[in-house]
């Protein structure tokens, strides 16, 4: 009986090793791999508006060794978005621009927003992964030791503006945007006390000051890291559509449970795709994107593929059954 329930005991074992490694070798080999473009219809413009094409990147966490990464968001050209948002940690390597250049030089010429996260400026370094199990991971101290001054050139060469603690504001296709950004909240470089005084500056210089024919604006919000106190503080001022990072998706999940870690103060159940954010009355759309990489000493996904958002924005007087 005794030797039975040793067998017993150890095919359960070796069970669960396969299994484990199963899982390891899906996450590492086939998930982090399998690209995926989700699509959203969000009813934010304002009534009789032109539908705008929205193309969400983040985290690409660039190696120039990634072609199969840069060749799929190369081909996300051919969907021809009206707007790109791109927020942030799209450097994963000190040779990170490469890649980063060639996948998106196909979106030239399409208008485009960007705030950074801190892998624009830190260079990803190896650690225990069972850490952001206890919160949030550490904020980095050590200067910035990626070339960020290339970056910045080189997405504003695309003619991507920066709203890293700023306001900007452009108009497509008849409909007016207001952008509001911080730059990354998880290593505490976000200015939110900036904002007001940036959004009262772009109010009174953008071109549209003086025309009282058109629609009103939409504002819309970029931030890398959805903490709770960047998401209440831009529906604080305004922003009817919130563009968010770094989470990943969690990515490590359990199906039918979800994301085990946020790496960031956001409800678990928000930790990726499109909800709603509530403050003090207020409501926005929020678009949290699980993201394109990982970091190079954590080449894993498991439930939880690597993505890019295609928004639909259309005016808030179409309805879907």
């Amino acid at each position: 009986m005794r030797g039975s329930n040793r067998t017993l005991a150890g095919t359960a074992v070796a069970s669960l090793a396969a299994a484990g490694l199963g899982a390891i070798g899906w996450g590492t080999l086939i998930e982090r791999n399998r690209f995926t473009l989700r699509k959203q219809v969000v009813p934010v413009l304002r009534p009789g508006a032109r539908p705008l094409t929205v193309l969400h990147l983040a985290d690409l966490h660039m190696a120039p060794w990634q072609r199969a990464k840069q060749d799929w968001i190369r081909g996300l050209a051919l969907y021809e978005p009206d707007l790109v948002i791109d927020t942030g940690d799209n450097l994963g390597h000190v040779r990170g621009n490469e890649g980063v250049e060639y996948a998106l030089e196909p979106f030239r010429g399409i208008p485009g927003v960007y705030v950074h996260g801190s892998n624009d400026y830190h260079g990803p370094v190896a650690k225990n992964p069972f850490t952001y199990f206890s919160g949030p991971s550490e904020k980095r101290h050590h200067p910035p030791n990626l070339d960020t001054a290339r970056l910045n050139s080189f997405l504003g060469g695309l003619g991507w503006l920066d709203l890293n603690n700023t306001a900007r504001a452009m108009s497509i296709k008849g409909s007016r945007l207001e952008f509001m950004g911080v730059n990354d909240a998880h290593i505490g470089w976000d200015k939110l006390a900036k904002l007001p005084g940036a959004m009262d500056e772009m109010r009174e210089n953008v071109g549209w000051q003086d025309d009282t024919t058109g629609s009103d604006p939409i504002t819309v919000g970029l931030t890398h890291s959805p903490y709770q106190r960047v998401l209440n503080s831009f529906v604080t001022y305004g922003a009817e559509l919130i563009f968010a990072g770094h989470t990943h998706g969690g990515q490590v999940c359990l199906p039918g449970y979800g994301a085990l870690v946020t790496n960031c103060d956001i409800p678990r159940d928000q930790v990726k795709g499109l909800s709603l954010w509530k403050h003090a009355g207020h409501v926005a759309y929020l678009n949290v994107s699980a993201g394109l990489g990982t970091s190079i000493y954590a080449p894993v996904r498991f439930a939880c593929p690597p993505e890019a958002t295609l928004l639909t924005l259309v005016g808030r007087d179409i309805s879907y059954s």
